[in-house]
């Protein structure tokens, strides 16, 4: 069994989701692994991510509204809100969220359904550079 961990970059433009499947597909194939598990973890405390919907972009546009109702920038009562009204609120959302998603490989590939995608959830307003991990582990 090996093991191997790889870093990508994501620019983002805002608030949204990202989807990332295709630069981890590529991690798995570079780490020449036919069956194991893919770690994906992203490195910051504002983003999360998250298996969701792939095929209708209206499903990735609730979730995004679902979250600027349950957790709200407008909302008083915040007192980490050093870097702006979305400071604390990401934080938030990401704790909601998750920041690691463990995906099976097999055949090489990993072992998503065919209405799923892995996606970098952005919660901060501005545009970020987001780093995230793949671990791949397997024969």
């Amino acid at each position: 069994m090996k093991s191997t961990t790889t870093f990508f970059e994501v620019t983002t433009r805002g608030k949204g989701l990202y989807d990332i499947s295709a630069k981890v597909e590529l991690s798995v194939r570079d780490a020449d692994c036919g069956d194991g598990v893919a770690t994906i973890f992203v490195c910051h405390t504002s983003a999360s991510l998250v298996i969701f919907e792939n095929a209708d972009p209206t499903a990735a546009r609730d979730l995004e509204r679902y979250f600027e109702r349950l957790v709200p920038e407008e909302a008083e009562g915040y007192e980490h809100t050093l870097e702006g009204p979305d400071d604390m609120t990401s934080h938030i959302r990401m704790a909601l969220t998750r920041t690691s998603e463990v995906v099976p490989i097999a055949g090489g590939k990993l072992a998503l359904g065919i209405w799923q995608g892995l996606y970098l959830f952005e919660h901060r307003r501005a545009s970020h550079t987001r780093r995230i991990a793949v671990n791949v582990t397997g024969n």
